[in-house]
């Protein structure tokens, strides 16, 4: 797996992504782009309109020209890599794409996104049908939106775009915010046990709908107990912390704690260079000793005169599945200040020239 796929899809309906418009949609919606999900099909489902299509897909072109649609950026952030999922799409896939980005804060409207400053992530590009076909992005500063760009017209069923949240530091300075929260930048960077679904689950947006938009270890047979590494958006001070169950009736952990270190103010030696994290030791600090779960339950505890920490380890024992997992806090100054920077940084700069045409 490419290393750019293990960051958070930016444009995931999940954390709020969007199509904001596409020139075509004749054939399937636009808006399939970003859905969470893998891409279905079931062959011979026909509707109105043909072939029912999981993704994207416009008419046959009969003049000159290209087919796009500009996507919203849930978590607007700094773009590392992409994926053109063209899964299904077989006779009927674009034969190249590529993609741009643009920054515009607030809420713009179709006109003004077509009278920005767009620049390339991806030059055009050849695709292959039935793929995942995954691209690196060029080097970009923050950006709010992208627009894929298809040539000459065709179906994709998803657009990855790959990456780090860089938040609005004006409103994490104004109330507490969930630290872990992957929309606001925290990551899960380590975990003992993945086997039925992603810890990094537990940090995406709104209440889990079903067990299977949790995290679940297998059923462990041995003495220890299983955990997941979560690097905060930055260096703050938690003040609630909550753990959800919901869901998980037999299969929720009899208990479980949180231990966090400041990262910052360990000897650069003892540093995992992986996840950013200290080795256990005297650094690490006990911010919720261990308690006991209940099933299918939303857990709150208060975490007073909690230090300042950059990552926090969720020990459950011994084994089973959460929800979620909300860490409640305020970000140091230096750590607002340093968002600031990120978001005032050029859009492009030191960078060959690498012009996507439309």
């Amino acid at each position: 797996m490419t290393t750019f796929t293990t960051l958070p899809d930016l444009a995931s309906r999940r954390l709020g992504g969007g199509v904001v418009y596409a020139n075509d949609e004749l054939f399937a919606a636009a808006d399939n782009l970003v859905t969470a999900g893998s891409p279905e099909f079931r062959a011979g489902t026909f509707g109105p309109k043909g072939q029912v299509y999981d993704g994207w897909e416009t008419r046959r072109r009969r003049e000159s020209g290209s087919d796009h649609a500009v996507v919203r950026l849930g978590a607007p952030g700094v773009v590392h890599g992409l994926v053109i999922d063209t899964a299904h799409f077989t006779g009927n896939y674009p034969p190249h794409a590529s993609v741009e980005a643009c920054r515009l804060d607030g809420y713009p409207d179709r006109s003004e996104l077509e009278a920005a400053e767009w620049t390339p992530l991806l030059p055009m590009s050849e695709l292959r049908g039935d793929t995942r076909n995954e691209f690196p992005a060029l080097p970009a500063g923050y950006v709010t939106h992208v627009r894929l760009t298809i040539y000459p017209d065709g179906g994709v069923a998803r657009l990855r775009v790959h990456g780090e949240p860089v938040p609005d530091p004006r409103m994490l300075a104004l109330l507490p915010v969930d630290l872990g929260a992957i929309e606001l930048g925290g990551r899960v960077v380590d975990c003992s046990d993945m086997f039925y679904g992603s810890p990094n689950n537990l940090l995406t947006p709104g209440l889990a709908g079903t067990m299977g938009e949790g995290w679940e270890t297998r059923r462990r047979r041995d003495a220890g107990n299983d955990w997941v590494l979560v690097r905060l958006a930055g260096a703050g001070r938690l003040r609630v912390a909550e753990l959800d169950t919901t869901h998980f009736k037999g299969n929720a952990p009899g208990a479980a704690a949180l231990r966090a270190v400041d990262a910052r103010a360990v000897d650069a030696r003892d540093v995992d260079a992986r996840d950013g994290a200290p080795a256990d030791g005297a650094a690490w600090f006990d911010l919720l000793p261990r308690v006991r779960l209940q099933p299918d339950t939303r857990h709150r505890f208060a975490l007073p005169d909690s230090p300042v920490a950059t990552h926090v380890r969720m020990d459950v024992y011994p084994d089973g599945g959460m929800a979620r997992l909300r860490l409640y806090g305020t970000l140091e100054q230096a750590e607002l200040d340093a968002i600031a920077d990120r978001r005032r940084q050029p859009l492009t700069a030191d960078r060959p020239d690498a012009g996507a045409a439309r």
